[in-house]
């Protein structure tokens, strides 16, 4: 009873805008996506930090309403939270949904001032396939995303962050869609890799893995990390005792200390 009290709460504090349409690119016949906004009713500040949350759903399923609690938790820390839809595959390959991720930011810049967020102090975060997205659309050059116009990025057990090295010994196959995702060509997957976009415009990134996630993973985000050192000496894992799927639904829960550092980091 009072976990549930705790979540009405926090639900009345907060405000939501729902569908709002951020002029995403139309993939094929789909309807374009659109993305949820939170933030606080009555915030404490007059501008907000703001937080772009990407979902996972291994490039292929997932929707934004399934993340409202994430929303609502963040907006409780005073914090405003963007929350964008994309095509999924097989009809977007990873291109197009960086594409749409991309705009979505551009969209945060240009109108988050109308949700009490602050457009200086934007932070991007994602869980596995959304933290593959989040990265590569601030990091590589193509997206056009002015990495000093991001504060920082939360990788959250990402997936995909070096995907030439995994297609190199796990060729893509039609299961999982993997082939209209991510092509049979090696220059693409090396494209598609924010492993190959870390140079020193990337922002201060902060990752979190969980020890029972797959092992595909592990070692992706070790790679990152040994590469983002080069740039940011301080980067380090912060490794929690969970499977892929727990460490984004012990977001769902507003007592967590994911969520009080994040908010941290994001404040600092």
């Amino acid at each position: 009873m009072f976990l549930s009290t705790g979540l009405l709460l926090g639900s009345c504090s907060v405000k939501k805008f729902k569908n709002l349409d951020y002029n995403a690119p139309q993939i094929k016949e789909t309807p374009a996506p659109t993305l949820n906004v939170f933030s606080k009713r009555k915030p404490t500040d007059s501008l907000q930090p703001v937080l772009i949350f990407v979902y996972g759903g291994n490039w292929n399923s997932g929707k934004k309403e399934i993340y409202n609690r994430v929303g609502r938790n963040f907006a409780n820390h005073d914090i405003t939270v963007v929350i964008p839809d994309y095509t999924k595959s097989p009809v977007a390959s990873y291109d197009d949904m960086t594409l749409q991720i991309a705009q979505a930011i551009k969209w945060t810049q240009e109108n988050i001032k109308d949700y009490s967020g602050d457009a200086n102090k934007i932070y991007l975060t994602g869980h596995s396939a959304g933290g593959h997205l989040a990265a590569l659309a601030v990091m590589n050059k193509k997206y056009q995303t002015d990495p000093n116009d991001i504060k920082g990025i939360v990788l959250n057990d990402a997936a995909g962050l070096d995907m030439y090295t995994y297609f190199l010994e796990n060729k893509p196959t039609k299961k999982e869609n993997y082939i209209s995702t991510w092509t049979l060509n090696p220059k693409t997957w090396k494209e598609a890799s924010p492993y190959y976009h870390i140079d020193e415009t990337t922002p201060e990134i902060k990752i979190y893995n969980g020890t029972k996630t797959y092992t595909s993973i592990l070692e992706g985000n070790e790679l990152f990390l040994d590469k983002l050192k080069d740039y940011q000496p301080e980067a380090h894992i912060n490794y929690l005792d969970k499977k892929h799927s727990a460490m984004v639904i012990q977001m769902f829960f507003p007592w967590n200390d994911m969520i009080d550092e994040i908010v941290t980091f994001m404040k600092q």
